[in-house]
């Protein structure tokens, strides 16, 4: 199917989480669910099997904009294994239910990770944190809301600078922020009582798969005794690593960190831009879930209660 019969909603939420105009895990699979639900409202389709091809062929769009976010796979899994019906109208039925349900659980797992992640947090704890999680901000933002007084170390998370981001909102909530750039983590590690981070994927193995630098600062965690607290919803835990496949680490372009203005005097150098790393399940602590707390071990036996022994992929189904 040519991208032309598709809806424009698709097109465009395609567009926005490639650029990154849309990040984070949860506005990521929030956005894919209801560029489904568009798809099958504008459909003209006559008949069911006609309508799912549809639905399928947009997932694939969709799913092939950031290989690495895992929560956009699961929320397309989500809503495709719910779209079913006897006729077009009650597939469409079934969608917009299925879209509806999954963003409000969504917004109940933010809710109830936040409680889990504050329990951690004691009054006048500080943090260090890495790029811009809102599973992380919602652990602090419970935490305040107890009337525990927190600061925080944020790296500023080259060469995005969603630290940016995180430093704004963490001010807002009234944390006392400190901005510092990313090679400054081991300078401060003494200073702080946790490292707090997010996830974009979770392998069965219970490694984490961060914005890039994530793995260097665990390491620097460990070292200094440091714990290491991953803020997580269930929505990121990948299935398909249950059956040994690795987690694909986007390469993003080089012009972010070396724009075109700016190569001619470098010279003839290569760039690369890794968008993620991997924090091996040692220098982890705790993942922090709205199911719970996990030591990340055992991460495998919660995947698997949620999964099975292994994903389904409904995209890839049919023609």
């Amino acid at each position: 199917m040519e991208d032309d019969d598709l809806a424009q909603q698709v097109l465009d939420v395609a567009a926005d989480v490639e650029s990154m105009e849309t990040r984070g895990a949860a506005p990521i699979a929030t956005a894919v669910a209801k560029a489904l639900r568009a798809q099958a409202e504008e459909s003209d389709a006559a008949d069911v099997a006609q309508l799912q091809a549809e639905l399928r062929a947009a997932a694939r769009r969709l799913l092939a904009t950031r290989p690495t976010a895992v929560s956009l796979p699961n929320a397309l899994r989500y809503v495709l294994q719910r779209a079913e019906g006897e006729s077009v109208a009650a597939v469409r039925a079934s969608v917009d239910g299925s879209v509806a349900e999954f963003c409000r659980r969504l917004d109940t797992a933010k809710a109830d990770l936040g409680t889990v992640g504050a329990n951690r947090l004691r009054d006048g704890d500080r943090m260090m944190t890495h790029c811009h999680s809102t599973d992380a901000l919602a652990c602090i933002e419970a935490a305040v809301e107890q009337g525990k007084s927190l600061s925080a170390i944020v790296k500023e998370t080259r060469p995005r600078n969603q630290g940016h981001i995180t430093a704004r909102e963490l001010s807002e909530m009234g944390v006392d922020v400190t901005l510092v750039v990313d090679s400054a983590a081991r300078r401060y590690m003494n200073d702080v009582d946790h490292v707090l981070v997010g996830a974009d994927a979770i392998a069965a193995d219970g490694s984490v798969v961060n914005k890039i630098g994530t793995s260097g600062l665990a390491v620097v965690a460990r070292e200094r005794g440091t714990p290491v607290m991953v803020a997580a919803q269930t929505l990121k835990l990948d299935p398909d690593t249950l059956t040994g496949q690795t987690v694909d680490i986007e390469m993003r372009s080089e012009a972010e960190v070396l724009p075109d203005e700016r190569r001619a005097d470098l010279g003839d150098v290569r760039v690369e831009n890794p968008a993620f790393d991997v924090t091996p399940p040692r220098h982890v602590d705790a993942i922090v879930t709205e199911r719970g707390q996990f030591p990340p071990e055992s991460v495998v036996t919660l995947m698997r209660e949620l999964f099975g022994e292994g994903p389904a992929n409904p995209w890839e189904d049919g023609p």
